[in-house]
């Protein structure tokens, strides 16, 4: 019934070299509490990665940055599966630009489609 502690949602993170970690967090958790307690935990084979701050991370799910205060409740993940994320290091995340956007997603290199 709705008395279930509160679900977790196992993420796999996959970082550029194609090493990858699972962890598990609560929906409440942000991109930006994700990327500070993987910075936290980073795994002993994840040495040749290692970032120099946990503000430079990133999180990429279905090839779109997470900003830091998303949480993952609002990104509705299915609970009880594994999501897979991208992990990455960038210093800033590229600008949304609110003019000239469109027609760069027209003919952006991405043949995927986003539907907001």
């Amino acid at each position: 019934g709705a008395s279930n502690p509160p679900a977790s949602i196992n993420l796999r993170l996959i970082l550029v070299s194609g090493k990858t970690k699972e962890f598990l967090f609560s929906p409440n958790d942000s991109a930006s509490d994700i990327a500070k307690h993987v910075y936290d935990n980073w795994p002993m084979d994840w040495e040749e990665e290692q970032v120099s701050s946990p503000n430079i991370l990133r999180l990429i799910y279905q090839g779109r940055f997470l900003h830091g205060n998303v949480t993952l409740g609002a990104l509705k993940l299915p609970f009880g599966k594994t999501t897979v994320m991208h992990l990455v290091a960038r210093e800033t995340l590229p600008e949304p630009n609110s003019q000239g956007q469109r027609n760069r997603e027209k003919t952006g290199e991405s043949n995927c489609c986003v539907i907001l």
